[in-house]
């Protein structure tokens, strides 16, 4: 009996150690690369510094005094929640419903897989470069279908009431494929069975929907909304490419603000401030969203 107790510790003394061994790589890349540029991030917020010389000045927290009154941050923070809330409402409903549309079609159903997917393949600067010219209020697409039917030009992206949410439903056309086969891979995980009682019982497929794969899917769906929620709320490259942040403040979004105080204003200093600022919001507001969506099953 003891010699089977000490066998039994020395495997998983063994198995241990194999796990470490797999571990390590792991772990060190997401000390360097994730927890040493937080923890430098917060540092480098307490100094003025241009990002570009080897002296820095300490100033405590005057960059965070400063970005607690700063009104273009709290607007791009606003807007960043504007594009998070657009983008699930957008994004869920559609990417559930082409999902749905596709598995319903099943194999018949691969070219649309394919087209509907090639967005997600684009580059993000790419699909910028793509909608700025074409939303472009002399040449673009839009304009030019205006003046076709007697109209003016019109200009989304240069006008401070439409450039946000034409840049976000930009936005929601890259990423809903993404949602699309992360639903899809949802309905693959239901059981067959399920479907074939639900049908046996009477139940239509509107009715089967409704009543048992979307109860079903929940988990998902949860996860879904998290992953849409961070992204929108660190996005940065569409809209940057598309409108630089700009007319005035009207598309800034907390990213392309940081990226402008770093990169073009050169206060180093402050753009971690903004950035770890950044970080502390996210991070609260994702675990709200896990409080609320989870409710009491959230320990």
């Amino acid at each position: 009996m003891q010699t089977g107790n000490s066998l039994v510790k020395k495997r998983e003394k063994e198995i241990r150690k194999v796990s470490a061994v797999f571990l390590i790589p792991a772990l060190l890349f997401i000390a360097v690369f994730i927890i040493y540029p937080i923890f430098n991030s917060f540092q480098t917020s307490l100094y003025e510094w241009n990002g570009i010389t080897a002296g820095k000045k300490f100033i405590a927290l005057d960059n965070w005094k400063e970005l607690i009154g700063d009104k273009t941050f709290r607007k791009a923070f606003g807007n960043n929640l504007i594009v998070m809330v657009l983008s699930i409402v957008i994004q869920m409903p559609i990417g559930m419903a082409l999902a749905t549309f596709l598995d319903r079609l099943g194999r018949k159903g691969t070219v649309f897989k394919v087209l509907w997917f090639v967005p997600m393949l684009m580059s993000s600067v790419a699909i910028g470069y793509l909608f700025k010219y074409a939303l472009d209020a002399n040449t673009g697409l839009v304009s030019t279908i205006s003046r076709m039917f007697g109209g003016k030009n019109i200009d989304l992206l240069g006008n401070p009431n439409t450039a946000l949410i034409t840049i976000t439903v930009v936005i929601c056309w890259q990423f809903i494929p993404f949602y699309m086969v992360y639903y899809m891979a949802a309905y693959s995980g239901l059981p067959g069975d399920v479907y074939e009682a639900a049908i046996i019982d009477g139940a239509t497929r509107s009715q089967y929907f409704w009543k048992v794969a979307l109860p079903m899917m929940k988990p998902s769906i949860k996860s879904a909304i998290i992953l849409s929620m961070v992204g929108s709320l660190k996005y940065f490259d569409l809209i940057y490419v598309m409108t630089g942040g700009g007319p005035g403040d009207a598309s800034e979004l907390m990213a392309t603000y940081m990226y402008s105080n770093a990169f073009e204003s050169y206060r180093m200093g402050y753009a971690s401030a903004i950035a770890s600022g950044m970080f502390i919001l996210i991070t609260v507001i994702s675990l709200i969203t896990m409080r609320l969506i989870n409710g009491k099953e959230e320990v």
